[in-house]
């Protein structure tokens, strides 16, 4: 086996990681030169402290797509795990930390679904994805009766917690990304979770059985959409059941813009939580610049198609 030129893993990093950056710095630099107040501290702690939640989402969602499955119901599962969290707080009257709990499980809950239906029926994860979209999304007008849930100061301690102007979630979803990226790297986990992207049948003759790979990987992206669901109900001090809407399409923009395959077997959590600053920083910037909302819809689609077909030259 070749032993490795010294210096190589910087290599390797800038390789991976050089081009997203650069075109985060094109970003930075093209809406600085045409807004004039773009890049500054207050504007970059703005854009830091919005992106948790779509951060946390995109971390699970990097898990599922590279095993080569797809989770199209996290935006609904945040929504209804926020609902929960709304309902047992303010109706039933239970402690915060019920509460809480309550949303999490509720994350728990659609993973563990979404895995064992997808691997115990053989069914395509798109449709089994997508009956639990519309599942959870009907159970949130259900159980808040289409009704936002104003819960106010109680949970609002969670994101007006702040060191050196970043949110509490802030550091929540970086930790979440260092550990992901970690995990994904560094485990043994997550080497069965790139071959049971790449190649299942190879990883099952090895005597490893990827049903239930496959089946976790939707319950870390069910958890981390139930704990975007808290910071998001503590940034808005209240419950939304339209929240989350939507979500699912961002994250996987920003999971496919960081470079992970939609067909399996090779993407970064690193990657997608740069994908996330890349859509945040071209949103905060359209804006800035008064783009209406169906601009900004336009250009951030027309970014993700660029970022897909050179994601197939570059595989080529």
């Amino acid at each position: 086996m070749q032993a490795r030129a010294p210096g190589s893993p910087v290599r390797a990093a800038l390789a991976e990681y050089g081009p997203l950056f650069v075109v985060l710095a094109l970003l930075v630099g093209f809406f600085s030169l045409k807004t004039g107040h773009f890049a500054t501290l207050a504007n970059f702690a703005t854009i830091a402290n919005q992106i948790p939640a779509p951060s946390l989402v995109a971390v699970g969602v990097t898990f599922v797509l590279i095993a080569a499955e797809i989770d199209l119901s996290v935006g609904s599962v945040v929504g209804l795990s926020g609902s929960v969290l709304g309902v047992l707080f303010l109706q039933r009257h239970l402690p915060m930390p019920v509460a809480i709990a309550a949303c999490l499980a509720s994350g728990v809950a659609a993973g563990l679904f979404n895995g064992w239906v997808t691997t115990g029926f053989k069914l395509p994860s798109f449709i089994v994805t997508l009956g639990m979209l519309e599942i959870a999304r009907g159970a949130t007008y259900w159980v808040t009766h289409s009704q936002t849930q104003y819960i106010g100061s109680p949970i609002e301690s969670v994101a007006a917690t702040s060191l050196f102007g970043l949110s509490l979630p802030f550091y929540v979803a970086v930790f979440a990304v260092a550990c992901g990226q970690f995990v994904l790297i560094r485990t043994v986990f997550g080497r069965y979770v790139m071959a049971a992207g790449t190649n299942p049948e190879a990883l099952r003759f090895s005597g490893v059985d990827p049903r239930p790979i496959k089946r976790k990987v939707f319950l870390i992206c069910g958890v981390l959409a139930s704990v975007a669901a808290v910071i998001d109900v503590s940034r808005f001090q209240s419950a939304d059941p339209n929240a989350g809407i939507g979500l699912e399409l961002q994250a996987i923009a920003a999971v496919v813009i960081g470079g992970t395959s939609l067909m399996g077997g090779r993407g970064s959590v690193i990657s997608s939580f740069v994908g996330v600053l890349i859509i945040s920083v071209l949103g905060s910037g359209l804006a800035a610049m008064g783009a209406q909302d169906e601009v900004k819809r336009v250009v951030t689609g027309i970014v993700i198609v660029l970022a897909v077909i050179i994601d197939r030259y570059r595989r080529r």
